[in-house]
């Protein structure tokens, strides 16, 4: 039942990213609104968060890093390409999970490099890149807590990141099973971790995989540990301005580069199974359905040359 639910959920961000960029790759004069401002400040802006490691987070001199940075970072260079320039500039501008898509349709940035997920509600107001990875909220609880699923937290208190599919996910099963949970939001995931720390939360429920990180990222292996039957199903991708075909289009062609040269999984491993540049290794091998939809960007891009 889980692996079916997991390749229906793999088709179904399948056809969402597909709907954000494909749908818009029609023909275009000149250069769009997005990279018509890029050429002219020679500049493309760079949507960061600061705790959502491995896919953007700080380095110990407070740099920004991350896999889905050097994704964008591929996307640049493309990007580079489209507009006939070479040595475009990357400016890094902070986001959260709750001002992050109103970034994008303000024009604060070109690009959210974060770790964000496309589903239908989010696909209304802006185009993703095609699949980077997939996941699904968990809960981090303290390793001495008796919890094991959401169920056993009824009257107790669950923080999550203000602004997520995580928060709406909690809400849901609270409704669902009469729980009665008392649901606080933090601002970042940093905070809500700092939360459960405090002792001000019974668990916070995020992705599955940032809450690797974190655990990961404080060494905190014997302190808290990651339980719970997955709450929803969370395909990430990079996160545009909508209703720009020729934008649209220059994302899948950076991802079609990366997937003909494949250099997707490398990347994958870089920052997932490999030690991390701040020195913590998180060790989470590829999913099979990750696997498969970034082999399916290698017969695509192979298939188009």
């Amino acid at each position: 039942m889980r692996r079916s639910l997991a390749i229906s959920g793999l088709l179904l961000a399948a056809c969402l990213l597909a709907t954000g960029a494909s749908a818009q790759t029609g023909g275009s004069e000149g250069l769009s609104p997005t990279l018509s401002a890029i050429k002219k400040a020679h500049t493309v802006r760079l949507g960061y968060r600061e705790s959502s490691p491995p896919f953007s987070f700080l380095d110990q001199s407070g740099r920004p890093i991350g896999y889905s940075l050097e994704l964008c970072e591929a996307i640049v260079e493309e990007i580079g390409v489209e507009v006939d320039d070479p040595n475009l500039k990357i400016d890094y501008v902070k986001v959260t999970s709750d001002d992050r898509i109103d970034a994008v349709l303000q024009n604060k940035i070109d690009l959210e490099c974060g770790s964000t997920t496309a589903n239908a509600e989010r696909a209304k107001r802006v185009a993703f890149s095609p699949l980077m990875f997939v996941a699904g909220t968990k809960l981090m609880v303290p390793k001495a807590s008796n919890v094991q699923s959401l169920t056993d937290l009824k009257g107790k208190t669950v923080v999550v990141t203000k602004g997520t599919t995580n928060e709406q996910a909690v809400q849901a099963a609270d409704k669902k099973f009469s729980l009665g949970l008392n649901i606080l939001t933090s601002p970042d995931h940093e905070q809500s971790y700092q939360m459960l720390v405090d002792g001000k939360a019974d668990a916070f429920a995020t992705d599955d995989i940032l809450l690797f990180g974190l655990i990961a990222r404080h060494k905190a292996q014997d302190k808290f540990r990651v339980t719970g039957d997955y709450l929803s199903y969370d395909p990430y991708g990079i996160m545009f301005k909508k209703g720009e075909p020729q934008l649209s289009a220059v994302v899948e062609r950076a991802f079609r580069k990366l997937g003909s040269n494949r250099d997707l999984v490398p990347l994958y491993n870089k920052w997932f199974t490999a030690r991390l540049p701040t020195g913590e290794r998180l060790n989470v091998p590829i999913s099979l359905q990750l696997e498969e939809a970034f082999k399916a960007m290698d017969d695509s891009a192979s298939a188009n040359n």
